[in-house]
């Protein structure tokens, strides 16, 4: 066995903060039903299996049942690991339907186009239906009020995506399988596709595909593009103009710094380090076909970065260039997607500051936005 598959072996898996709800309430159940608790709570997953989650403490006051249980991501990065989630449960009559809403730390949807309507509790369709049948295990026909709580969820909230999303007032309550397996490439890409359906829930036919949060705040606050219109798609580019196409969005605007886009220009749709570093290589090869000189062209290629070099060009009168790049990328993009959607391209210094664009970037932003004065 391999290093890489050994380690992949060792990866401890979590739960999600769907699972969590649905333990809590579960025990907070059997904790007002008078049941006698263990240290572990089981439940029943989507998948049909069944998992055993550990609890920190289960009460009865009243006429309610209380029960929290620990967040655990094993070994994925997520900002919520080691979160309180907890359960409040109540019988409100002898049959009847089971009502679920979020308390202290849950968020609240505010923005059309995500899977929870606009004034709900941000608690998702599958952790919901786990909730469901985990009270059906205890209560199979009585009427039920849940209540979700995270004491720290609004602090935590600030860290992950909600308030992107204009969820506001805390975390979500999420999950599609109950289980958290260490975040894959394909489980991040995954998880960037909510704010391209926003965006289309919105009504945006151009929307703009940035890297990160440079770009989100140039885009934002420079061009006065609304935030759901804007996209950080880190390194996946191609993946997002696939995404694009098949959701038949019209325009897309690549936006953001030279030493990522210059990658695209060059043919490059996944623009990590790791898997392609070619940015010098097609800033000087497109030097030369420009008719920069052959010792300027040495010069630019010792430079360490895309966007020193790039400033030395344009201080040599050279911006024409940048233009050039930006076009190119626009193309090869569209190229990508088999010209299912038009795309413009904004290339552009760590600072914000626009260094080159096309003629389709400029004329979509000022035509809906605003295209800063001194460009």
């Amino acid at each position: 066995m391999s290093h890489k598959e050994k380690d992949s072996h060792e990866w401890r898996m979590g739960y999600t903060t769907g699972s969590c709800a649905a333990g809590a309430t579960k025990a907070a159940c059997l904790v007002l039903k008078d049941d006698q608790l263990k240290l572990t709570v089981e439940i029943p997953l989507p998948s049909g299996e069944r998992l055993n989650l550990p609890l920190k403490w289960a009460e009865k006051e009243s006429s309610w049942g209380k029960a929290g249980i620990i967040k655990d991501a094993g070994d994925d990065p997520d900002v919520t690991h080691g979160l309180e989630i907890q359960a409040f449960i109540r019988v409100l009559s002898d049959q009847g339907v089971i009502h679920i809403r979020g308390g202290k730390g849950v968020g609240v949807v505010t923005k059309k186009g995500l899977q929870v309507p606009v004034g709900e509790s941000a608690i998702n369709p599958v952790p919901q239906l786990m909730i469901r049948k985990a009270v059906r295990e205890v209560f199979p026909e009585e009427e039920i009020e849940v209540v979700i709580e995270v004491p720290e969820g609004e602090r935590i909230a600030q860290k992950t995506l909600n308030p992107r999303l204009g969820i506001v007032r805390g975390i979500s309550i999420l999950g599609t399988t109950g289980i958290v397996r260490p975040m894959s490439e394909e489980a991040f890409k995954n998880s960037i596709l909510p704010e391209l359906d926003q965006a289309i829930a919105y009504g945006h036919q151009t929307i703009i595909l940035t890297p990160g949060h440079y770009g989100f705040r140039t885009a934002t606050e420079q061009l006065r593009i609304p935030a759901e219109a804007v996209i950080q798609m880190s390194n996946f580019v191609g993946f997002l103009l696939e995404e694009a196409a098949y959701r038949k969005i019209e325009n897309v605007i690549l936006l953001g710094h030279i030493g990522k886009l210059i990658k695209v220009a060059g043919g490059i749709f996944h623009t990590h380090n790791h898997v392609a570093d070619a940015r010098m290589e097609i800033l000087v090869a497109h030097a030369a076909l420009h008719g920069v000189p052959l010792d300027q062209l040495k010069s630019i290629a010792e430079f360490p970065t895309a966007e020193g070099a790039a400033t030395e060009l344009i201080s040599w009168g050279e911006q024409s260039l940048m233009h050039e790049l930006a076009s190119l990328a626009s193309q090869r993009a569209m190229d990508h997607v088999q010209g299912r959607l038009k795309v413009g391209t904004v290339l552009t210094l760590l600072d914000g500051s626009f260094i080159g664009w096309d003629k389709a970037a400029h004329q979509w932003i000022q035509e809906r936005w605003k295209w800063p004065a001194k460009y």
